[in-house]
């Protein structure tokens, strides 16, 4: 028999369990039923908390530890739970929870299932042992927020949808951390964006790797090697591209020729600018114009 302790509830405590008609409606609605939540809440220093469920539950279970400490057992593998730790229960698998005693957690939580939930399951098992580590992010806290606010609001169909897919998008910054994180989706202001700002600001200049390790203070083998893994191209590759995208605009809304279009881009050969063009368009830049107007 399934168990829970809750001592009295806790407080700043809240938790919406979605009515069965609604669960319902998500399951078989194209939008939904990949993914989709079916219970969610927030424990804050959650003293006594203690879940035990032999038969498992009927969704899969996330839980993200922010603060204070508890512990995990699935199919009695143990785990210490502490904070930014996360994981995902899998369904129907005899597990128990709890908060620590001397120094309680607080989680956040949220049951989901859909045609997708097992496969993203296998992904964070791919990439996860039982718990998953993540740093602590403001923003994530505040999806999940907006996420809470939408399901206490109203049932209303699509306010449902789009909260479903705002549950998605928080639950895949967990499984898909590594990649959330090498992209830069929170990080804003690091090397790499730093450099692709200041390439973009002169694509009328003329640099070498050497010119653009030497403004950041950094070795060009250290810049090639950061810049290559982050975007796939290196510094001077990368350059050119964004040269040539902004040669195209000046095809596109200007009367310029194609040599002032090339010394604007900081190419003083036009033969060459030329060569570049259509080795990236795969026509030369006369022939892209003319197909303009066509």
């Amino acid at each position: 028999m399934d168990s829970s302790t809750l001592k009295e509830g806790f407080l700043g405590q809240k938790m919406i369990v979605l009515p069965n008609a609604v669960r319902k409606w998500m399951k078989v609605n194209p939008i939904t039923g990949p993914f989709y939540i079916t219970d969610i809440g927030y424990y804050p220093k959650a003293s006594h908390h203690y879940r035990v469920r032999k038969r498992g539950a009927k969704e899969f279970i996330f839980i993200y530890c922010t603060e204070g400490e508890g512990t995990l057992s699935i199919d009695s593998h143990q785990a210490e739970v502490k904070p930014n730790h996360f994981f995902i229960v899998p369904k129907n698998t005899t597990h128990y929870y709890h908060a620590n005693e001397l120094n309680p957690w607080s989680i956040y939580w949220m049951h989901f299932d859909g045609s997708m939930a097992e496969n993203l399951f296998d992904r964070y098992q791919s990439r996860s042992q039982k718990i998953g580590i993540i740093p602590f992010e403001s923003e994530r806290i505040k999806l999940f927020n907006q996420i809470f606010q939408i399901f206490k609001s109203d049932y209303v169909e699509p306010q449902m949808e789009y909260a479903n897919i705002l549950g998605l998008n928080f639950i895949s910054s967990f499984i898909f951390r590594e990649i959330d994180q090498s992209v830069g989706v929170h990080a804003g202001n690091n090397l790499v964006d730093a450099i692709i700002d200041f390439l973009n600001q002169n694509l009328d200049k003329s640099f070498k790797s050497e010119d653009i390790a030497e403004e950041f203070n950094y070795s060009p083998s250290y810049l090639f090697s950061l810049f290559k893994k982050r975007t796939g191209y290196s510094l001077i590759h990368f350059f050119n591209l964004k040269k040539i995208q902004k040669a195209c605009e000046y095809l596109n809304y200007t009367d310029l020729t194609v040599k002032e279009i090339g010394y604007r881009m900081g190419f003083q050969d036009p033969l060459y600018f030329s060569r570049l063009f259509k080795k990236q368009m795969g026509v030369s830049p006369k022939t892209y114009k003319s197909e303009l107007h066509n």
